[in-house]
């Protein structure tokens, strides 16, 4: 498989602009690419997006168009240089694909090598499944099952308990706990910053950020930016 997946934790992170903090890591990963196809499903107002991301990609020296402009989603996927997934609603990103019946060209491109770039939900959809992302159902799937490029699922935004909040409500480590109650995939939670960078079977953690791994009946393990983390991708 000569699959190339850059999954961002986060399209910002504090206290830089949209894709500051990712910037090398894209530049680095889109070499050689001149257009870049970007799904703006996530978010409800697809135009304003698409020019968001036109001109934040166009700086970096990459031409951007984007799939809800086209009448053929699958031509233009099939088309494509690269694409860009961006963050938002999970849940109305996977439907959109559903509907647009994106799955399968999608998932065959990637594993051809097309150069794939995620953001939050952009990343949660290259999963196995959408069931550990922290977003709302504010509309149905046909299935909760993603496009399964890695076999592993993501908790992106990932956020550590603070132990001088009066919140009551769970955290997100309990809430992965929930998860693997009922679910046996790996989670990586991706805080702001870390981005994940997967070439054929290698895999590392790249950006400005540590990851917490949560496995099923074994403690967390935290990584930092530099390690390799291949053995999530041996499961296949």
């Amino acid at each position: 498989m000569t699959r190339r997946i850059l999954l961002l934790g986060s399209s910002a992170c504090h206290p830089t602009g949209f894709l500051d903090h990712a910037e090398p890591e894209i530049r680095d990963f889109f070499r050689g690419t001149r257009r870049v196809l970007f799904f703006p499903w996530a978010l409800r107002d697809r135009d304003a997006y698409a020019a968001k991301v036109r001109e934040r990609l166009g700086r970096m020296g990459f031409e951007v168009d984007s799939a809800h402009e086209t009448p053929d989603a699958v031509r233009a996927v099939e088309n494509a240089e690269a694409i860009f997934l961006g963050g938002g609603n999970t849940f109305r990103l996977l439907k959109t694909i559903y509907e647009l019946d994106l799955l399968v060209p999608l998932r065959r491109r990637v594993r051809e090598g097309m150069p794939y770039v995620g953001s939050s939900a952009g990343s949660n959809v290259a999963c196995a499944t959408i069931r550990s992302t922290n977003d709302m159902p504010i509309v149905e799937p046909p299935s909760l099952t993603a496009l399964g490029l890695v076999p592993f699922n993501l908790n992106p935004h990932y956020l550590d308990p603070d132990p001088t909040s009066t919140h009551k409500g769970e955290t997100r480590e309990e809430r992965i706990a929930q998860f693997h109650e009922e679910n046996g995939e790996p989670v990586v939670g991706l805080r702001e910053g870390a981005i994940l960078r997967i070439e054929g079977g290698n895999a590392s953690l790249r950006g400005i950020a540590r990851a917490r791994l949560f496995r099923k009946g074994e403690p967390p393990a935290e990584f930092s930016p530099g390690d390799r983390l291949d053995f999530l991708l041996g499961q296949e």
